[in-house]
């Protein structure tokens, strides 16, 4: 069960733009801030699309920071189509469809969540992204820790910075599961959020008994808007960092 409180409201675009691809067209939803410093290009999941409650809160929130968001649609979801392709075919798109996001003239970060930030890991270094934001990246299919994608985050020491957000209960891999980063990546936890970054309306039971268990009190259980503020606000302070 998901805690109490309302969804952010939906951000409201100033454009859209259809990005032909060998695979077909992509769509790009545009968030743009007046005098942008950098344009945040987020693609969605394998599971869903660009209505996810992260890729919103992020395009609500950071155009009055000064940040452009595009939300990026892979051709199967412009298509209709119920299944993503390989991962080579979503890399190729995201290849082909990245001129149309440096026409704004400012340095392009790249980032997505889940599968989004995969081909965004992948694909960083050959585009020349400023930098990379991965949510809810997909460590590993839950309850197989053994087939980690580790490799895929850009932690070598010549990469770009990275920033992953993660859920504190994400089967697709938790905080504590990711290795060690070097200085040019951080990760932020969103406490007891799942793949999709909602949070419980209570404790879970297994963290209250440990929690009497100890007498060490448990980390505070946030509201749905709290933790979405959370994950906003610590992207917008990366990117002023950057």
């Amino acid at each position: 069960m998901s805690a109490a409180g309302p969804e952010p409201a939906r951000a409201v675009p100033s454009g859209t733009s259809l990005v032909g691809t060998t695979a077909g067209e992509a769509r790009i939803t545009w968030f743009r801030a007046p005098g942008a410093r950098r344009v945040l290009a987020l693609g969605h999941g394998a599971g869903g699309g660009i209505e996810a409650r992260d890729l919103q809160a992020l395009a609500a929130a950071l155009p009055a920071a000064g940040f452009t968001v595009a939300l990026v649609e892979q051709p199967w979801r412009v298509a209709g189509r119920k299944l993503a392709p390989a991962p080579r075919a979503l890399d190729a798109a995201w290849t082909q469809l990245w001129p149309a996001l440096t026409e704004e003239g400012v340095p392009v970060v790249t980032g997505g969540r889940s599968a989004g930030a995969r081909v965004a890991c992948r694909t960083a270094s050959a585009l020349g992204a400023a930098a990379v934001l991965a949510l809810a990246f997909p460590l590993h299919p839950p309850g197989r820790p053994e087939r980690s994608r580790a490799d895929e985050l850009p932690t070598g020491a010549h990469e770009v910075p990275l920033l992953v957000v993660q859920g504190g209960r994400d089967t697709f891999g938790r905080p504590g599961e990711f290795p060690d980063l070097p200085s040019t990546a951080a990760l932020v936890e969103v406490p007891y959020a799942d793949h999709a970054f909602a949070v419980p309306a209570r404790l879970p039971k297994d963290v209250a008994a440990r929690a009497a268990e100890s007498g060490v009190a448990p980390q505070p259980l946030l509201g749905q808007p709290a933790a979405l503020d959370l994950l906003t606000s610590s992207v917008a302070e990366w990117l002023d960092r950057l």
